[in-house]
């Protein structure tokens, strides 16, 4: 031990028998908790005025009437209404486990620190160990810790800019998803994220790979490629890239697909970004972009969600100047703690690998749905996806019925959430964490029950 006041906090056993015991209390809670059940009846008119409200206040409807307890177990989670669902959304993305041992030990750690926030100017250790594993993992140089993904592709193309100035326009993938910034929604192929907001920067996009045509489809893209930078030459700071297009409806890529257009972009000093928002601890390796291949490519990696907290990693080559990349708080300390918490286990409990436990629970839930395909193949396509981002296309990608039957789905306790639009696809993004096969095993015959309930209404 350390002659630091800190330290001495976190060796004491009255500390340590109390974080113990508050863990094993919500243990035992968490347990009573172990499958799906109905709202109380007594509680769900106050739930639903609080819903109307919460919904009122906001100024827009929830999509879900979701107000969470505080407590779950895994990949089931308890309603403030008494109900009981399984999560296989994790808020998009975010939770490795509902009342997660390890991330709650995590947040005691985190609780009793002097500040409840860190930032640019005020850091803790937990903020450079953090940072020192992901650039130990992704080979990158530099890195900084933000307080969303939004931000993290903020910086990422204040990096990419600065280096490149003049030039200021920005290559994308059709039907990509970089955030909802006034910035980031100029890339985001939606045009009803930017309904309204002003013209920002110039944005072209290149058509993605099609696995049902991986020739057509890489010359397509590469024709397109060359017909932008003869228009515009040296005017590209940059390119982004997802590696697999989760918004879009969980469409992966290929390792020669992107090889292929990263080599161009090299020849022309494109800066290559990859966003790893979502994709960041979702597949076989720990970044998506080290399973593709394409470590010598990469200038500019982002990542977040299951991080729980965010960052920009970066090359040498981008350094920024003083002065372009700051926050006043980069995220909680429960965040932090959490996200280095998640990290180790990730790297150390064996979830990554050809055989780790992600690809097993991918091959579960894939089996799954493929079976319900094989079953229904006129009214569910699948599975798609790549790693822990899977898809399925239930009633021809028809977005109105699709929504009806994650709306089914969630009354009968399961909770997903839409992706894409022609077809509009059910995604599913697992708390890898907390995810039992026998979970998987239950909602299967839910995600079955709903679908043939919906074609026969």
């Amino acid at each position: 031990m350390t002659d630091l006041v800190a330290d001495s906090l976190l060796a004491d056993p009255d500390f340590d028998n109390a974080a113990q015991k508050i863990l094993n209390t919500v243990m035992k809670h968490s347990k009573k908790i172990t499958e799906i059940r109905p709202p109380k009846e007594e509680l769900a008119q106050t739930y639903e005025e609080t819903i109307k409200s919460f919904s009122y206040y906001r100024g827009m409807n929830l999509f879900y009437p979701y107000l969470g307890s505080g407590i779950g177990n895994g990949a089931l989670v308890e309603l403030a209404d008494g109900s009981v669902k399984y999560d296989f959304i994790s808020g998009i993305g975010v939770h490795f486990g509902h009342s997660h041992p390890t991330l709650i030990t995590a947040s005691l750690n985190a609780a009793i620190e002097d500040i409840a926030m860190q930032g640019h100017l005020q850091q803790n250790r937990t903020s450079f160990e953090l940072t020192e594993l992901l650039l130990k993992h992704s080979g990158l140089a530099h890195g900084v810790l933000c307080s969303s993904g939004a931000m993290a592709n903020e910086n990422a193309l204040k990096l990419a800019f600065q280096k490149k100035t003049p030039a200021h326009r920005v290559l994308a993938f059709e039907r990509c998803f970089m955030g909802r910034t006034l910035t980031l929604a100029q890339i985001t192929d939606k045009a009803a994220f930017r309904e309204g907001l002003p013209h920002l920067i110039h944005v072209d996009y290149i058509p993605f790979y099609d696995w049902r045509d991986p020739m057509g489809s890489t010359q397509r893209a590469l024709e397109t490629l060359d017909k932008f930078l003869l228009r515009h030459p040296e005017k590209y700071a940059c390119m982004c890239f997802e590696m697999i297009q989760g918004e879009a409806g969980c469409y992966p890529g290929k390792h020669e697909f992107f090889v292929e257009v990263m080599q161009k972009l090299k020849e022309h000093g494109i800066a290559i970004i990859v966003d790893e928002v979502q994709s960041f601890g979702r597949t076989d390796k720990l970044f998506a972009f080290q399973g593709f291949g394409l470590q010598e490519y990469v200038d500019i990696v982002t990542v977040g969600k299951l991080l729980h907290t965010c960052a920009t990693l970066y090359t040498s080559e981008f350094r920024p100047k003083p002065g372009l990349i700051a926050q006043t708080y980069t995220a909680a300390s429960a965040s932090i703690h959490g996200g280095k918490a998640i990290l180790s286990s990730l790297l150390n409990d064996g979830y990554l690998g050809l055989s780790g436990r992600i690809m097993q629970i991918r091959k579960h839930l894939v089996d799954h749905l493929q079976q319900i395909a094989d079953k229904y193949p006129e009214h569910f396509e699948g599975p798609f996806g790549h790693g822990l981002m899977i898809a399925a296309t239930p009633f021809q990608g028809d977005r109105e019925k699709v929504i009806a039957y994650i709306r089914a789905l969630y009354e009968a306790g399961v909770i997903v959430f839409i992706a894409g639009a022609n077809p509009t696809r059910v995604r599913f993004l697992v708390p890898a964490g907390g995810i039992t096969n026998e979970a998987i095993d239950h909602v299967a015959v839910i995600l079955e029950e709903v679908l043939v309930k919906c074609l026969n209404q």
